[in-house]
């Protein structure tokens, strides 16, 4: 069963840095598009980053771009999500999906392109 697990959620304050780890089980995620995905209180679910197979290659949303970056470590499995200068406005439930192979503009940036998704980790901002 494959299952993406997210870690790395809590609290800090604008300005100040997380890192999101996503470990995936049930497959060999060297072929795996990874992306990461927020939402906001009262808002809709938003694409953050994606990374492809590779990992040479990433796409961030505009509102993250120069302050986050996503990176992998295909021998365990795992994508990471560095955030640094976090805002007020970057507070969201954090979640990481999963899909096979190369996805590719616009689709990486639409939730429904990925097959599998964690439960997602909560990151509170304060000012």
């Amino acid at each position: 069963q494959v299952q993406p697990i997210e870690s790395g959620g809590g609290s800090v304050q604008a300005g100040g840095s997380l890192r999101l780890s996503c470990a995936v089980s049930g497959l060999t995620l060297i072929t795996y598009s990874v992306a990461w995905f927020r939402q906001g209180p009262g808002k809709e679910r938003e694409f953050v980053a994606t990374i492809i197979p590779g990992g040479r290659i990433t796409y961030y949303a505009d509102s993250v771009k120069g302050r986050f970056t996503i990176s992998r470590d295909n021998t365990k499995n795992t994508v990471y999500l560095q955030m640094n200068s976090l805002k007020v406005e970057d507070t969201a439930v954090y979640y990481c999906a999963a899909d096979e192979g190369v996805v590719e503009r616009p689709s990486w940036s639409r939730a429904q392109t990925y097959d599998y998704w964690g439960q997602g980790t909560q990151v509170t901002v304060s000012s």
